[in-house]
């Protein structure tokens, strides 16, 4: 494991919130690293709403937004039990809990991944999601990955927490419903880039993600003006 990237990267989620408080790009920048430094295949975040209802609010592509959302439509899977137990639900080989989750099991082998490990974001008795990380090959888990995998998930906690705190409760609520706003952007853009050029979710998502890093630009700020037309975006057909 890169060492430096990885101090690094505490450094980023624990300062990021307060430079720059926009959830989506700070949940992107967690599940990012945790494939880039950890081996994972894929990562996820799941974060409960006002309500207390989890919402898919990042994911590293396309397939793990819909196994979140399959996840919860469907009420089983590690990553919903690892929310409501608050303890970390490791599975080195999925294809053993076809009884445990039988339909997760059916939906997440589809999309290529045989092992999952989904982490607490938790601060003492508060849960407020869940990091899920996916591996396309199964077998044990390295136990130093799963400690430095939780201890990202630590880190964003406490992060959205303070924050949290310090506005007196109000700021995670609303970061959270900017976040399901920019959300619902993202894949409306997503859906119209896709039929515009001809190429499925995943494609359209990649290629606006790689517009927004290649210009310094949140992703939901290039979403809106997709949407919109109120500038133009070259690369994009717009």
């Amino acid at each position: 494991m890169n060492q430096q990237l990885l101090a690094k990267t505490f450094v980023e989620l624990a300062d990021n919130l307060v430079a720059d408080p926009h959830l989506i790009d700070f949940l992107r920048l967690l599940t990012d690293r945790c494939v880039s430094m950890l081996g994972a295949s894929a990562a996820g975040v799941l974060l409960a709403d006002r309500d207390g209802e989890l919402r898919v609010m990042a994911a590293s592509d396309e397939q793990v937004r819909l196994l979140e959302l399959f996840q919860l439509q469907n009420d089983e899977g590690p990553c919903l039990e690892c929310f409501r137990t608050g303890t970390p639900v490791i599975v080195p080989d999925l294809s053993a809990e076809t009884v445990r989750w039988p339909r997760f099991t059916v939906a997440v082998q589809r999309s290529g991944f045989t092992a999952v490990q989904a982490l607490p974001m938790r601060l003492r008795d508060e849960v407020v999601g869940a990091l899920n990380l996916f591996h396309a090959t199964p077998g044990p888990f390295d136990p130093a990955d799963i400690l430095v995998a939780q201890a990202l998930a630590d880190v964003a906690t406490i992060s959205l927490l303070q924050q949290r705190s310090a506005q007196r409760g109000t700021i995670l609520n609303e970061q959270l419903q900017t976040a399901l706003n920019s959300r619902v952007l993202i894949e409306q853009a997503k859906g119209k880039l896709a039929e515009r050029q001809g190429v499925d979710m995943e494609q359209a998502f990649t290629t606006l993600r790689g517009y927004a890093r290649s210009h310094n630009r949140r992703l939901s700020d290039v979403a809106r003006a997709f949407i919109d037309g109120s500038e133009s975006l070259p690369g994009l057909g717009s």
